[in-house]
């Protein structure tokens, strides 16, 4: 599990219902926020916001949830690529894109609807 670090900067993204932060680690730009606590479809919102974020191989999104999000895999999966880590809390997703910049995915279907 990666544990937010003190540089960790809060970032500002439009339309999100929870903190968003920045930081560097072993030259790679994370971006992590934390739906843990939240109900449908505030984590697919959220993840879906955070993963426009990724703009190259050297940034990867932290999701930090009570469960896997399931239902947004399948909406994904042409553009990124995903770890699921079990922590005591839940789950930790690290997203990153598969190629250079993300061109199929529909970042406005955020329903949970698998």
């Amino acid at each position: 599990m990666i544990e937010l670090p003190k540089s960790a900067k809060n970032i500002k993204l439009e339309d999100a219902s929870v903190e968003f932060y920045e930081f560097l680690q072993d030259d790679i730009t994370y971006f992590y926020f934390d739906t843990s606590l939240c109900s449908a479809p505030e984590p697919m919102v959220n993840a879906l916001l955070g993963l426009q974020l990724l703009q190259n191989e050297k940034q990867k999104l932290i999701m930090i949830n009570h469960k896997a999000p399931g239902g947004l895999f399948p909406k994904i999966t042409d553009d990124f690529i995903y770890n699921i880590l079990d922590i005591n809390t839940g789950v930790q997703v690290i997203f990153a894109l598969k190629h250079k910049k993300s061109i199929q995915t529909d970042f406005n279907n955020n329903s949970c609807a698998g």
